[in-house]
């Protein structure tokens, strides 16, 4: 059973206090005696915020930036190390202070920071410490995860070869971290291959929080304009503004449709498109499969789709080197009522994982070089952008004030 952890209302995090309360994420695990250790006086009672100042710098003083390996609108990011440890690698992301947003801070940095300090699990980035550098930018220290992410393995067909036990592999350790997410009252809301990153053990890691929300309140609504358009559940193309872990479910189901054909399993070029694409390859939404569906606010009736829902036939005809009971569990994640479609918990007690082949060991999985930029390039991004090379006309611009 998971321990959930203290919900902090984003009311109570304004970005007008995130950089104080980032000198003091870190320092609750320090020990009284910490600044004496590193040289320093211990404090006296009532300085509050110079304590603040102080234990921000311990912290800052740990990591050594060595070389950049990206750098985008958004952030810097470095591969650092353990100033005690020089052995032990860090990714250093250093958010750039933006004059756009109050304090030059933007939601998504802030939500990066709460959520990350709230889940650990082995599927998901660690965040080991958070620090405010003299130029006021956010600095965040995760974990080196040095094997790149998991569309450099689904595009490189020439490469890189798997069959269906790398694919429950890889599926299973995403299963892993979604389920821990939504156990603990968390939507991660952009899932989707290039925020898949890869340890060196060959453990897949779920990266990209800025776009992620509590759920714990049913009744209060929240936005549509999230998750990357080729992963984006027809409940939120349609403008639902009420909605819940099946979300993620569906990113899941399209991610192991990815794995499975190499390629986006339906790749629209806008909402619209993406629509009728979903309507073409999954099925047509109607009241009879999908009640309520049509009081939606972005609910179209589209001419051109398929009669009902697509049957299993088809989705053989397509994913069948999974094997039938595989693309039972596909099918499950793409329903299109999300009232219906599975959750991440019966994604893990499916039969599929228990079938032949098992999934291979995490240290036998396929694995590309050139990792480290690739991270610099992950990480550099903001929520819900994917690289330019994919082109403008897939790659949503995402309203973070909505």
């Amino acid at each position: 059973m998971t321990v959930s952890p203290v919900v902090v209302h984003e009311s109570q995090s304004p970005a007008s206090s995130i950089r104080l309360q980032a000198t003091r994420l870190t320092s609750l695990s320090l020990r009284p005696n910490t600044l004496q250790e590193a040289g320093g006086e211990r404090p006296e009672t009532g300085g509050g915020q110079d304590v603040a100042e102080r234990l921000n710098r311990v912290t800052r003083e740990k990591f050594v930036k060595d070389r950049k390996l990206g750098e985008g609108t958004y952030a810097i990011v470095y591969l650092g190390h353990v100033r005690a440890e020089p052995s032990v690698l860090v990714a250093i992301k250093k958010i750039k202070v933006n004059p756009e947003y109050h304090d030059g801070l933007s939601m998504d940095a802030i939500r990066e920071v709460k959520y990350l300090q709230e889940l650990s699990h082995p599927n998901i980035i660690a965040l080991r410490a958070v620090f405010s550098s003299k130029n006021q930018n956010l600095n965040l220290v995760l974990e080196f995860l040095p094997l790149g992410d998991l569309e450099m393995l689904i595009r490189d067909t020439n490469g890189v070869q798997y069959g269906t036990a790398e694919v429950k592999a890889w599926m299973g350790m995403l299963a892993r971290g979604v389920w821990f997410c939504h156990e603990n009252f968390v939507l991660h809301r952009d899932i989707k291959p290039n925020n898949l990153l890869i340890a060196a053990d060959g453990e897949v890691k779920l990266a990209d929080f800025g776009l992620a929300r509590s759920f714990s309140d049913p009744y209060r609504p929240m936005t549509c304009q999230v998750i990357t358009r080729w992963y984006r559940p027809p409940e939120l193309l349609m403008g639902a503004k009420f909605y819940s872990g099946a979300v993620d479910v569906w990113s899941m189901g399209m991610v192991f449709a990815e794995l499975v054909l190499r390629s986006p399993f339906v790749p629209g070029a806008t909402d619209f498109n993406q629509l009728e694409l979903i309507n073409e390859h999954v099925g047509t939404p109607s009241e009879e499969s999908w009640p309520g569906v049509s009081k939606l606010a972005g609910f179209v009736s589209l001419e051109k789709s398929v009669s009902g829902i697509r049957d299993k036939n088809y989705f053989l005809s397509r994913f069948g080197t999974v094997g039938p009971i595989g693309v039972d569990l596909l099918m499950s994640t793409l329903v299109l009522d999300p009232r219906k479609r599975c959750t991440a918990r019966q994604v893990l007690e499916h039969r599929w994982w228990t079938t032949d082949p098992h999934p291979t060991a995490k240290e036998d999985l396929p694995r590309k070089g050139g990792g480290p930029e690739r991270m610099g390039e992950d990480l550099q991004r903001r929520g819900g952008e994917v690289e330019e090379s994919r082109g403008d006309n897939v790659a949503r611009r995402l309203n973070f004030g909505s």
